[in-house]
C-alpha cells in the first residue's frame, strides 16, 4: 500500500495502525496439526480411531461455525482493500501535518500534509518530529519541554523558529507551531496506551502579519506620542492609564517612569477643575473644557480639553479619551482674542465663588467649576445636557424668595437683596448657601436672564450658632457667678453667727436645735451656690493625677443604691486607661449627677451603662465635637435606655435652672454642674440622644502626661516616712491680724471669731483702709486676711502694695470665687493661702493657724 502511493506519484505516508490477523497464530495452528498427525501415526489404528473421530468432529464444528459466521458477516474470507473511513479522509485532508508515534518514538501514522511540510519524497524520508529539529540549536529548550510532556502524557504546545524551511538548505527563516497530545488506548495494538499525536504547521505568514500589525501599532503610538497636542486616558476612579509624550513633557513628567495608575487625575488638575471633568463624564458626549493643569514644579498650565467618556460593555463609564490643547501664552500669543478667552476661562473656573447663568424659569445654563463642586449631583447634566432648575436646589421653604429674586432679575432690577437658603442635600450634614442674583442685559446671552453667585455658608452658620451658644452660656455663667458670690457673703455671715451662737449655747438649751436648723439650711444653700459656681467655672478645684477607673470602682456601690432596683447598672472599664488630672470629688459628682438624671428618665426601669476607654488623637468619633482640639483624651460615656431628649431642647440642657421635671422634683442645676466641672477640668462634654431609645453623655478629659518635676515630687513624697497622726489641733493664738472685708456682716463675724481665739484683730472695709491701718500700726501685723473682690482696691492690688513694705508678710485670701480666678492676677510664684466662702468658725481658725505656722 505504501509502495503503491510512491508509484502513483502520491505523497508518501505510513499507516501501520490497521492490521487483521496474525502470522504467529497461523504457524501455531499448522504446528498443532503436524503434531497431532505425528502422534496418531505412531499408535495402532484401532486405538487412534476414537481420537481421529474427535478431531474430525471438532473440525466439523469449527467449519459449520465458520460457514454461519461468514453468512452473517462475522467472519470475512479472503482479502479486500478497505474503503475510505471518515477519520481517514479527515486526517488526509487536514491542513496541519500529523504524525503518530509509539512509546519508542517509532512512526505509526503520518498524513500527506506532514510529508509536504517535511519535504519527504519517499517513506524513508519520513522522520519523527524530534529528529526533524534535533540539529536546530535554537529549538533545544522547547523540544525538551515537549518531550517531557510526551513522557508525562500531557498536552503541550510551542512555536519554533528555523533558519531555513524543514528539509531545505535555503529559503529564509520559518516559524512552526508544534503540539503534542496523548492518544487514548487502541484495542488492536499492544502499545496502544502509549501513542502520541504530533501536529506541526507553518505559521510564518501569521507571524509576519502579527509583526506587521505590531509595527503599525508602534507607528500609531509614536505618532500619538509626538503629536502637537496632548492626550491622556483615565479610568473611572480617576487614575491615568495612558499619557502621551507631549503632555508628559508639558507637565514635566518622565514618561519612561510612568506606570498606568501611578498618577491621579486630580494631581494634575488645578483648583475646582475636577468638578468640570466629573460633570462631563455624566452624559457620554464630547465636551470642551477650559481649565488649568498643574505642572510637576507647581506652575499652572492653561489647557482646553476635548473630553469624552464612552460607555463600557457593562453599561458603566469606561476609560476617558481626552485631547489636550496647550493654551499658554507661548502657544497662542499671536491671537489676542484667544488669549483673552483663556484668561477669562481661568478666572471663571478658578474663582472660589460658584457662578451660573440661569434662564427666566431658573433653568441652569453655563456654570463654573465651583458651582458644580458646591451643588454636585443636584445640577449634573442629563443625557440631553439639561441641568435642571436652580430653584430646585434649595429646600421648599426657601424656593419662594429665590424665585422672587430671579423674577426681579428678569425685570432688570439691580437692587436685589442676597438670599440665604438651605440646600437640598442627601448628606446628613445640612448645608446652606447665600445667593447673589444680578440681571443680564438683553442680547448678551441666549436664554440667559440672570447671573447667580453662590457662597456656601454652612461653616459660617455653624460658627455663628456655636458663638451665640457660647456667649449665652458665658453670660449665664457670669450671672450665676455674681449671684453665687453675693450669696456666699450672706451665707458666710449666717453660718458664722450660727457657730458663734452654738458656741455660747449648750445642747440642752431650747434654742440650740433652732440654731442647728439655721446652720443646716444655710449649708444646703451653700451646696446650691457651689453648683452655680461649678457651672460658671469659678469654684475651687483640687486637681490631682488619678486613674479614673479606680474612682469609678469606688462609686459602683453608691451608684447601685442611687439607681434603685428597677434600673440595672453596667460598668465597662477600659484597659490601660490613661491618667487624668482632675478633682476626684468633683468627678464623682459628675458621674452621680448623670446617673441620677438617667434614673429619672426611666420611670419604668431600664439600664445605665458607664464605660471608659482611651481615645487617641487620630480617632474619629461618630458624633460632632465642635471646638475640641485634636489630642489624646480619656472618654467616659454614661448611656441610658430612657425616654431620650427631644432635639428642640437638647441645646438648652446645660443651662442652669433648665429642667423638664415637674415643680419640686429638680433644681435644674445637675447638668449645669456637670458642664462647669468638666469645662473647668479642661475637658468637653457632648450629648447624643434619640427619643424613645435613650441618651448618652460623652465626657472627654485630656490625658495627663507626667512632667519631670511632677515625677521628682512624687518620688520625694513616697520617700517621706509616715507621719504619726496629730492630736486635736489647738486653734488659739496671740498674733496680730489685719482683717480686710467689705461686707460688714462677714467682717463682724470673722473679727469676733478670731478675737475669741485670742488673736488681736484690726478691721478694714477696703484696701485703702487696710493700708492706712498698716501705717498706723507701723506694720506690726503678723497676718492679713483679705477678701478678693472689694471696691477701690481689690485683694491682689492690696497684696502688691503690702509687699512693698513687708515682702515677707503672710496673707490669706477669702473669696466666693475659685482660687484660679484671681491667682492669675498675682505675680508669678506669689505665696498665699486661700479660704473659700462660705466658711465656718473652725475653718477660719484652722486656716489662720496654718498660715501662721504656729
Amino acid at each position: 500500500m505504501e509502495q503503491d502511493d510512491v508509484n502513483q506519484g502520491r505523497m508518501p505516508r505510513v499507516d501501520r495502525g490497521a492490521r487483521s490477523g496474525s502470522i504467529g497464530l497461523l504457524i501455531a495452528l499448522a504446528l498443532s496439526f503436524v503434531v497431532a498427525a505425528a502422534a496418531l501415526a505412531v499408535i495402532k489404528p484401532d486405538q487412534a480411531a476414537p481420537y481421529v473421530q474427535v478431531i474430525l468432529g471438532l473440525l466439523a464444528v469449527v467449519g459449520v461455525f465458520a460457514l454461519f459466521a461468514g453468512a452473517i458477516g462475522l467472519v470475512r474470507f479472503g482479502s479486500r482493500a478497505p474503503g475510505p473511513t471518515l477519520s481517514g479522509v479527515f486526517l488526509e485532508d487536514f491542513p496541519e501535518g500529523v504524525v503518530v508515534t509509539d512509546a519508542q518514538g517509532r512512526i505509526i501514522y503520518t498524513n500527506a500534509a506532514y510529508a509536504r511540510l517535511t519535504r519527504a519524497t519517499a517513506i524513508a524520508d519520513l522522520k519523527s518530529v524530534e529528529r526533524l529539529f534535533a540539529a536546530n540549536p535554537d529549538a533545544g529548550e522547547e523540544m525538551f519541554r515537549l518531550g517531557e510532556a510526551v513522557r508525562a502524557r500531557a498536552c503541550a504546545e510551542a512555536e519554533l523558529r528555523t533558519r531555513t524551511p524543514i528539509g531545505a538548505e535555503e529559503g529564509g527563516a520559518r516559524w512552526y507551531r508544534l503540539r503534542v497530545d496523548p492518544l487514548p488506548p487502541v484495542s488492536d495494538r499492544d502499545d496502544g496506551d502509549r501513542l502520541t499525536a504530533w501536529r506541526i504547521v507553518d505559521v510564518t505568514g501569521e507571524r509576519e502579519r502579527q509583526e506587521s500589525s505590531f509595527q503599525e501599532l508602534q507607528q500609531v503610538v509614536t505618532f500619538l506620542d509626538h503629536a502637537p497636542a496632548g492626550f491622556f486616558s483615565a479610568d473611572p476612579s480617576g487614575r491615568l492609564t495612558y499619557l502621551n509624550a507631549t503632555l508628559a513633557d508639558w507637565l514635566g513628567w518622565d514618561l519612561a517612569k510612568f506606570e498606568a495608575g501611578s498618577i491621579r487625575l486630580k494631581d494634575i488638575v488645578q483648583g475646582q477643575g475636577m468638578a468640570l471633568i466629573q460633570d462631563a463624564a455624566a452624559d457620554g458626549r464630547t465636551r470642551v473644557l477650559d481649565l488649568d493643569f498643574v505642572k510637576r514644579n507647581g506652575q499652572s498650565l492653561p489647557v482646553r480639553l476635548l473630553h469624552k467618556v464612552p460607555t463600557g460593555p457593562s453599561g458603566k463609564p469606561g476609560d476617558s479619551r481626552t485631547l489636550v490643547i496647550n493654551r499658554s501664552s507661548g502657544e497662542d500669543a499671536s491671537e489676542a482674542l484667544r488669549a483673552a478667552e483663556v484668561r477669562f476661562q481661568r478666572f471663571f473656573n478658578n474663582t472660589p465663588i460658584a457662578i451660573a447663568a440661569v434662564g427666566p424659569d431658573g433653568a441652569i445654563a453655563q456654570t463654573n467649576a465651583s458651582f458644580l463642586e458646591l451643588f454636585g449631583g443636584m445640577v449634573r447634566a442629563d443625557a440631553s445636557g439639561a441641568r435642571g432648575s436652580l430653584i430646585d436646589t434649595v429646600t421648599p421653604g426657601d424656593r419662594t424668595k429665590l424665585a422672587a429674586a430671579l423674577a426681579a432679575a428678569v425685570e432688570g432690577r439691580g437692587d436685589i437683596e442676597p438670599i440665604d437658603a438651605q440646600l437640598v442635600d442627601d448628606s446628613v450634614k445640612k448645608r446652606s448657601a447665600r445667593f447673589f442674583v444680578s440681571s443680564v442685559e438683553s442680547g448678551v446671552g441666549e436664554g440667559e436672564a440672570a447671573i447667580v453667585y453662590a457662597l456656601e455658608t454652612t461653616a459660617q452658620q455653624e460658627l455663628e450658632q456655636r458663638f451665640a451658644q457660647s456667649q449665652k452660656m458665658q453670660a449665664i455663667g457670669q450671672l450665676a457667678g455674681g449671684i453665687a458670690h453675693d450669696f456666699n457673703n450672706v451665707l458666710t455671715a449666717i453660718i458664722g453667727f450660727s457657730d458663734l451662737l452654738l458656741a455660747s449655747h449648750r445642747p440642752t438649751d431650747p434654742s440650740f436645735q433652732d440654731i442647728m436648723n439655721i446652720k443646716q439650711n444655710a449649708n444646703r444653700a451653700a451646696a446650691l451656690v457651689r453648683q452655680l459656681l461649678a457651672f460658671s467655672r469659678r469654684q475651687t478645684l483640687r486637681p490631682e493625677v488619678t486613674q479614673f477607673g479606680d474612682t469609678l470602682a469606688d462609686l459602683h456601690m453608691l451608684l447601685g443604691r442611687l439607681l434603685g432596683e428597677k434600673v440595672g447598672l453596667e460598668v465597662v472599664h477600659g484597659r490601660d486607661l490613661w491618667p487624668i488630672k482632675a478633682d476626684t470629688s468633683q468627678l464623682e459628682q459628675v458621674i452621680v449627677n448623670l446617673a441620677v438624671n438617667a434614673r429619672d428618665a426611666m420611670p419604668s426601669g431600664g439600664k445605665v451603662r458607664i464605660s471608659t476607654r482611651n481615645l487617641p488623637a487620630d480617632e474619629k468619633l461618630p458624633f460632632k465635637t465642635p471646638g475640641m482640639p485634636s489630642a489624646d483624651y480619656v472618654l467616659i460615656e454614661v448611656a441610658d435606655t430612657g425616654t431620650g431628649i427631644p432635639p428642640e431642647i437638647i441645646e438648652n440642657i446645660f443651662e442652669p435652672f433648665f429642667t423638664t421635671k415637674p415643680v419640686g422634683q429638680g433644681t435644674g442645676l445637675g447638668l449645669s454642674t456637670v458642664y462647669g466641672i468638666v469645662k473647668q477640668t479642661g475637658g468637653f462634654v457632648y450629648c447624643t440622644s434619640e427619643v424613645g431609645k435613650g441618651t448618652t453623655f460623652h465626657i472627654l478629659l485630656p490625658r495627663h502626661v507626667e512632667t519631670a518635676a511632677e515625677a521628682a515630687k512624687a518620688a520625694a513624697e513616697a520617700a517621706k516616712p509616715d507621719q504619726p497622726q496629730a492630736a486635736a489641733a489647738d486653734l488659739t493664738g496671740s498674733a496680730t491680724i489685719l482683717l480686710v472685708e467689705d461686707e460688714e456682716a462677714v467682717r463682724a463675724f470673722a473679727s469676733r471669731a478670731l478675737a475669741s481665739r485670742g488673736y488681736t484683730v484690726h478691721e478694714a472695709g477696703t484696701g485703702t483702709e487696710a493700708l492706712e491701718v498698716m501705717e498706723e500700726t507701723g506694720g506690726a501685723v503678723d497676718l492679713v486676711v483679705s477678701d478678693v473682690v472689694m471696691p477701690e482696691m481689690d485683694g491682689p492690688s492690696l497684696l502688691r502694695e503690702l509687699r512693698k513694705q513687708r515682702p515677707d508678710l503672710k496673707i490669706i485670701f477669702v473669696s466666693g470665687y475659685a482660687e484660679d480666678a484671681f491667682a492669675k492676677n498675682l505675680p508669678e510664684g506669689e505665696q498665699f493661702h486661700f479660704l473659700p466662702k462660705p466658711f465656718t468658725l473652725k475653718a477660719l481658725a484652722t486656716a489662720v493657724k496654718e498660715a501662721l505656722g504656729r
